[in-house]
């Protein structure tokens, strides 16, 4: 099943072309997402609001090269090891997810685009990391949803709870499973009708998954890099000393009262 390419063969139902379009509408339908999602919420407006607040502030100039340093620091720590995760679990599934993630759609991209029919056989290695960045992303996902995520019950919420912002990653996880069901069946010698249904519940998720960027947490993830910069840039110039100390050290009030530490441990 690894090495099949399940786009080559549907493409003797539906033709590359159109595959290829559907692609490029969900692209359009994410670009165009974000960008309403940033005029709804003003999120680049805060961002350059928060930014022009934080040079007034700062205490000290950060060079090219420091910049550089903080760019490169952000990108491996915050956006390819998830350092904001301090649970070790919730790290790990969600590295799982969006590796997977972006596994699986770059291969889709590339078998839909470079390898779409028979007659242009995918490599073994884009099939089986198509597969496998599937299979990441519902290893992870689950794993979150029905391991991790159970944890609302404190709160006074069941676990099985939907809300909006769960509109992402139950999408995500749809889209994945729907289309490894899909490949087996094609690959098993699966009947026409239960390929074609799962072929159908596959673009419905997809649909659903970029095409509801605006009511989801898809956009998020392109606004995360932009602020652990900034938040790394103010700790670099000193724009955060102003920030008043944790609630475990102690600080002198206006009454002339010191606050004690805290006791909780």
């Amino acid at each position: 099943m690894f090495t099949h390419n399940p786009f080559a063969e549907l493409s003797g139902s539906i033709t590359p072309l159109a595959m290829q379009l559907y692609v490029v509408l969900m692209f359009l339908l994410v670009l165009g997402g974000t960008l309403l999602d940033t005029l709804h919420k003003k999120s680049a407006k805060y961002f350059f609001q928060s930014a022009e607040k934080s040079k007034k502030n700062r205490t000290r100039t950060v060079g090219g090269g420091e910049k550089t340093g903080i760019a490169v620091k952000t990108v491996v720590e915050d956006v390819l090891m998830s350092a904001e995760f301090c649970n070790p679990r919730r790290r790990i599934a969600h590295l799982l997810g969006m590796y997977g993630f972006v596994t699986f759609i770059v291969t889709t991209a590339l078998l839909i685009f470079c390898y779409p029919t028979a007659a242009t056989p995918a490599p073994p290695l884009a099939t089986t990391l198509w597969h496998l960045g599937a299979l990441m992303v519902c290893v992870g996902g689950y794993w979150f949803w029905f391991v991790i995520r159970v944890d609302v019950a404190a709160e006074g919420n069941a676990w099985y709870r939907v809300v909006r912002a769960d509109l992402f990653i139950l999408s995500l996880l749809a889209t994945a499973t729907f289309a490894l069901i899909w490949s087996m069946l094609q690959s098993s010698g699966g009947s026409e009708w239960q390929v074609m249904l799962f072929f159908a519940l596959f673009i419905t998720a997809s649909t659903i998954l970029f095409g509801g960027v605006l009511w989801s947490k898809f956009a998020h993830m392109f606004f995360k890099p932009a602020a652990a910069f900034q938040k790394r840039m103010e700790e670099a110039d000193g724009s955060r000393s102003n920030l008043p100390p944790p609630s475990d050290e102690p600080a002198q009030f206006g009454l002339g009262i010191k606050r004690e530490p805290s006791r909780h441990y």
